[in-house]
């Protein structure tokens, strides 16, 4: 299960950035996920609370949203989301195909508390 090595990432680079912004919690962290990363969402939810609790970032939810695989035909220069991963274009049968989504994996946001102090 890479999910939970996945997790442990993205809390230390958010508990990094947390402290570098002097932030008091964190209520929330934005992912984009590409469907080539084979990332389960529920594991890597799963492995998120496992880790977070006694940290800045105990009250946190995990905000993912799914990228889907799209490649640009070569031949055709028409783009189309790849179902499957059958790296064929659905309208000439091409198969030089270029990925231009789907190996996402960012944080994209993360929603930061501040002491007034």
């Amino acid at each position: 299960m890479h999910e939970l090595s996945i997790a442990e990432s993205i809390v230390k680079t958010v508990i990094k950035e947390a402290n570098k912004r002097n932030a008091t919690e964190i209520y929330g962290i934005g992912l984009k996920i590409g469907a080539l990363t084979d990332i389960v969402n529920d594991a890597l939810e799963f492995g998120f609370q496992a880790i977070i609790p006694g940290t800045i970032l105990e009250n946190a939810k995990l905000n993912i949203e799914n990228v889907p695989l799209v490649c640009l035909c070569k031949n055709c220069q028409k783009k189309h989301e790849i179902d499957r991963f059958l790296f064929i274009c659905p309208d000439c049968g091409g198969r030089d195909l270029e990925i231009k989504s789907g190996n996402e994996l960012d944080i994209v946001y993360i929603d930061l508390e501040y002491d007034d102090k």
